[in-house]
This record gives C-alpha cells, structure tokens and sequence, in this order.
C-alpha cells in the first residue's frame, strides 16, 4: 500500500485564457461615472433611487395636532376666574424716618358688583384684619396685572366677611352668585383664588358636605360647605364655584393638623348674600341682642347643675349667667340661673344653637317666645329683641 498523487498533467486541448489590458479597465469605469452622474436626477425624480434626505432617520414625528381643550370645568373657571383678585393688607411700618406702607397679608376676593364706576370685593375679615390700607391685583384679558387702592366699606367677625370698593377701570367680569342651598354631596366643586400670593390658582374636588356645623371660637358656631378642593393660605376670600360657572360659596379656612387632608371650608352664597348687603349699606351687621350672658348647660358643675333643679329629661340648654338691666330679656322678666331650652319651638341645645338662631332667623324688634326652666319649673316668655352693641354679642 502506498499514496498516490495527482497526475502532474495540463489538457493541451483546453483553450487557454488571458487578463484583458489594463487600459480597458479604465476607459469602462469612466464611461460608468458619466452615465451615472447625467442619469442620477433623472432616477431620483422619477422616485427609482432614493434622495439624501429620504435616507436621514428622523428622530422625531414632524407632525403635530392641535386640538381644543374645552370641559365644563375650564368653562366655569373662564367664567369665574376673571372675577376673582388678589387681595394685599397693609400697615404702617411703625418706622418714624419713613412711615411706609408695609405688606402684612395677602388673600383673595371676588368682584360681585360694578356700578357707577365702582367695583365691590367681598373678602374674608381675616384677610383684611389688622390693615391700615389695602390694594386689589386685578388680572386683566390681556395679560396685564393692574394694582389699585381699595377702601374698606366693612367687615363681620362672626361671618368672616368684609367687602371693598374699587375704581372699576380695569373690572371686566362680575361673578354671579349661585343657590347654595341645592348644593349635593359628591358634586363637583372648583376652588379658584390666590394661594400664598402666588397669583390665580385653581383646584377641583367635589362637595364632602352641602352643610356642615363648625365651632368658629368664643363659643360661636356656623354654617360651612365642606369640600375636598385644596384651600390653602391665600386662597381665603376666593371663589368656590360649581360647574355652571357659578359662586356657591366663599373660601375661608382649611383644617390642616397632622394626617388631616381635604377639610376645606367656605362660608354658603345664601348666608353670605343678607351679610353682604348689610355691610355695603351700613358697614356692619346689626343684630338682635337678648342682653344676656350664656354658659352651656353641659358645661356646669354637677353641684350647680343639682341647684337648678332641672328634671331628668333636660340633658341640653343654655343656662343664663347674668341678664343685662333694661335689656329685652331682663323687661320680659328672665332671670340668672334660667336654662333656656327653645325660642319659638326651635330647639336650643348650647349656645351656638341660640346665637345662630338669633342672628339668622330673627330680626331687631321681632318678637320671639323663649321657653326656659326656673328652679325646675317650666315656663314661657315673649322678647322683643332689641340691637346688639358693640361690646355685647348676645
């Protein structure tokens, strides 16, 4: 056994082949060159061969659509939102060299009126508590930001009401006020005014609640809508509207403690209405006075409590601790030591009950019917309410 190699042999019948001349080459591949380059716009027009820019990846869609935003809730901010300012408290420095005007506050109002080439502001009486002097900022269509002095007509601490007047210049919405009293829970609810002077701000949420009972202090009370839409500091005196464009309510306080969020609060449009009115004609709010000193019955002594000899069904009332001389309570012949339970059948269970009673549903010189107890006795009386001084509240 051995290896065997490849015959070492060329066919001689084959017919042998040889590289064409070198000059050939070079004259076709320049012919090529000139029918490419008179052909190539041709081609490219005619869409056979691709253009330069047709061969760029584009990172980005060139194309754009624009489109109109328009919801009910942007139509009641277009109708609310021109109406409502921003409200600047000043006071004096106190500096003796310069005496100046210094900003102490700043909230928010809503324009309800333009007559006579006036504007009226309704705002909170905490925003403008404290002020020597004050400037609305008025935001106008084109952009502009106009600031004027404002002049205090007056204000109401028990409601937080005050209202302004202003040259009516640069005013171009009235805001319309709508009926708070149909207010639903769950509907929704737009809160538009100037949270910590940052300018018009808006926030949505819906109403918690159409009507709720908070203590205001010095044992008072009030009516409140509740509601989810953030009200933060600057947002007091603005806009609560619902989506028809319409004020259902006046922005005044927000509960912010720890792990509390959406308590926000707003004084009703038919509360505020008769307190409005009375504060642009007189600068205050006359109220029916009783003349006398209240202490809840809930919050006396058991041995006190034992004295007034109250049956076992009175759980609730307001006992009185002093009645003012010639006041109406004390000609109607009601003494210390009386616990109050009801004024024309309308049940009053504490303090805030009878002073809510008597400010909203009575009136100077109406006369009311108290029911009250004396040494465990059940008796009737007829007042005829009188005016509330200014030292006295009840």
């Amino acid at each position: 056994m051995g290896f065997y190699d490849e015959p070492d042999y060329q066919d001689q019948s084959k017919k042998r082949f040889s590289s064409p001349p070198i000059w050939v080459t070079f004259v076709s591949a320049i012919i090529g060159g000139l029918v490419v380059l008179f052909l190539s716009p041709f081609l490219m027009e005619k869409g056979i061969i691709p253009t330069p820019t047709d061969q760029k990846e584009e990172l980005f869609d060139q194309k754009t659509t624009s489109y109109q935003v328009n919801s009910k809730i942007t139509q009641s901010v277009n109708n609310v939102g021109p109406a409502v300012v921003s409200v600047i408290n000043l006071k004096t420095s106190g500096d003796f060299f310069s005496n100046e005007q210094v900003q102490q506050g700043t909230g928010s109002g809503i324009i309800f009126r333009k007559a006579n080439g006036k504007a009226l502001i309704v705002t909170n009486n905490h925003v403008i508590e404290g002020g020597s002097s004050f400037r609305v900022n008025i935001s106008t269509d084109d952009g502009k930001h106009h600031e004027v002095n404002a002049k205090l007509l007056g204000s109401d601490e028990y409601t937080d009401l005050a209202v302004l007047e202003i040259d009516d210049q640069y005013v171009s919405k009235v805001a319309e006020f709508g009926d708070s009293d149909t207010l639903k829970a769950g509907e929704p609810a737009i809160a538009i005014g100037n949270p910590l002077g940052l300018g018009r701000s808006i926030t949505v949420g819906v109403i918690s609640s159409p009507k709720r009972t908070i203590d205001v202090g010095g044992n008072m009370a009030t009516d409140v809508i509740q509601t989810d839409a953030a009200i933060n500091p600057g947002n007091s005196g603005g806009a609560l509207a619902n989506i028809a464009g319409q004020v259902i309510g006046i922005n005044t306080l927000k509960i912010s403690e720890y792990g509390v969020e959406g308590l926000g609060f707003a004084i009703p449009a038919n509360e505020a209405r008769p307190i409005i009115e009375s504060l642009v004609k007189n600068g205050k709010v006359d109220r029916p006075y009783l003349g006398t000193s209240l202490v809840d019955l809930d919050q006396l002594p058991v041995y006190v409590l034992q004295d007034l000899q109250l049956p076992n069904s009175v759980r609730e009332g307001v006992a009185l601790a002093e009645v003012v001389k010639n006041s109406p309570a004390g000609q109607a012949g009601l003494q210390p030591r009386d616990v109050i339970v009801a004024i024309d059948d309308q049940k009053i269970s504490n303090s805030s009950e009878l002073r809510k009673y008597l400010y909203t549903k009575t009136e100077i010189g109406q006369k009311v019917t108290v029911t009250y107890y004396r040494s465990g006795q059940k008796k009737m009386a007829d007042v005829i309410l009188g005016e509330a001084p200014k030292t006295f509240q009840r």
